[in-house]
């Protein structure tokens, strides 16, 4: 019997189709699933990727409530186009603490992983405002309003509770120091040291230029830090993964 016999064979049985595809498929899934069982952690681990701050956390939250997810993915492949134009590919470590992930399946607009620092605050507040404005062909809608939506972070601290939870490691300090390091990023006056060492590279500033705290200061604080974390100048990949 040629191998092509043996093929017609498999392929006019059902039953035995269906056996030998569910073997296959078993045989793939142990090989593949079971050694993540003895690794303590899948993930490696890069120097400089730390929790979010109260402030950029609460403009995580507003990203993720406007559904900006939907048109903007945050994870750059290690493609030459993807790389030439956004810069170093994602790491699966810049994600960690993410619940959940901004990977995203379709771009309508540009990824923004790396958005951090490209723009200024200015830029991002009439981009928010006036997208037009900005980029004449945009098809974004207008999120002027957040500038009117002011924050007092008065449950921040349950919020990173909630993510600790889930693996985020926030320590005790950090939570009882939530509400006051979410009005002290957004204030360059205020006695920030604290804050920048428990929050290493926050970026702290009037970031949406008005008076009191609002849902554009925290949504500009986090876009601001996107892709800032890791020094890519420095950073080498471990060979043993």
């Amino acid at each position: 019997m040629s191998l092509l016999d043996k093929h017609k064979k498999i392929e006019t049985n059902a039953t035995l189709l269906l056996v030998l595809s569910l073997l296959v498929v078993s045989v793939g899934g142990i090989v593949e699933i079971a050694p993540l069982f003895y690794l303590e952690n899948t993930i490696e681990e890069v120097e400089g990727v730390r929790p979010y701050s109260p402030l950029e956390l609460e403009g995580r939250e507003v990203y993720i409530r406007e559904g900006c997810y939907v048109c903007h993915s945050q994870m750059i492949r290690p493609m030459r186009d993807e790389v030439e134009r956004y810069g170093h590919y994602s790491l699966a470590a810049e994600s960690m603490y993410d619940h959940p992930f901004q990977w995203g399946s379709k771009r309508t607009g540009p990824d923004l992983a790396r958005v951090g620092g490209r723009y200024s605050d200015e830029w991002h507040v009439d981009h928010m405002t006036d997208p037009q404005s900005v980029v004449p062909e945009s098809v974004m809608p207008k999120y002027g309003f957040l500038s009117d939506s002011m924050l007092d972070g008065k449950y921040i601290g349950e919020l990173m509770a909630t993510h600790r939870m889930v693996g985020v490691p926030y320590t005790d300090e950090m939570i009882a120091e939530a509400k006051a390091d979410f009005k002290n990023q957004a204030d360059p006056d205020s006695d920030w040291d604290d804050l920048v060492e428990r929050y290493p590279n926050a970026q702290v500033r009037n970031f949406d230029g008005q008076d009191g705290i609002s849902e554009m200061d925290a949504l500009i604080a986090y876009l601001q830090m996107l892709g800032t974390l890791v020094d890519f100048s420095t950073f080498t990949p471990d060979a043993s993964r």
